[in-house]
């Protein structure tokens, strides 16, 4: 509440002043340079005797913004040790911004469904092509997609599967391993 004779701040405004009459929500400041002015009262700040919001401003370290705003360093991993003649397996993002160009007017049954069906393509290929290793990279979010890819994949007799390598891709992976058959 501001009464006659508060020194305020005006929000949107470089304008300091002094309350001359309050008649409701309705303020009139005379400002430092002799203006007088009606304002809302929520569009003013009552500032102390000492400061006004110039000097506030001015008293901001923009060194310490700046520092705080600053990218962090990424963070080193210890990378995973491959022989030479391993080949990395196939990885496959079922996030549904990688697989439509735009989700607007999908229901989440029809993303879900859409996401799980992606994911059945690649493993029917991965075993008629006899790929032995694939990773689905799903993210971690409330974990349905993760819950909907263990069921599919529990549904395959030559099929064994377990989170994705962690220091690669944190929690939100599956490695899937296709058991060969002869043939």
């Amino acid at each position: 509440m501001l009464n006659k004779g508060d020194k305020v701040s005006v929000l949107d405004d470089a304008i300091n002043g002094v309350v001359l009459s309050v008649q409701e929500n309705r303020v009139t400041i005379e400002t430092e340079d002799g203006f007088t002015m009606a304002f809302l009262a929520n569009e003013l700040i009552k500032v102390n005797d000492r400061s006004n919001l110039l000097d506030t401003i001015r008293r901001i370290d923009v060194a310490e913004i700046k520092k705080e705003k600053e990218i962090p360093k990424p963070r080193s991993f210890v990378k995973e040790k491959k022989s030479k003649n391993e080949i990395s397996a196939p990885e496959f993002d079922l996030h549904i911004e990688k697989l439509v160009p735009n989700k607007r007017g999908m229901s989440n049954y029809d993303i879900l469904t859409l996401q799980t069906e992606t994911a059945k393509r690649h493993i029917e290929f991965a075993i008629k092509n006899r790929i032995p290793k694939i990773v689905f990279i799903h993210g971690v979010g409330e974990g349905i997609l993760k819950a909907e890819l263990d069921f599919l994949l529990g549904r395959y007799d030559n099929i064994a599967f377990q989170d994705g390598n962690y220091q690669k891709y944190g929690l939100g992976a599956t490695e899937v391993y296709i058991k060969q058959s002869a043939m």
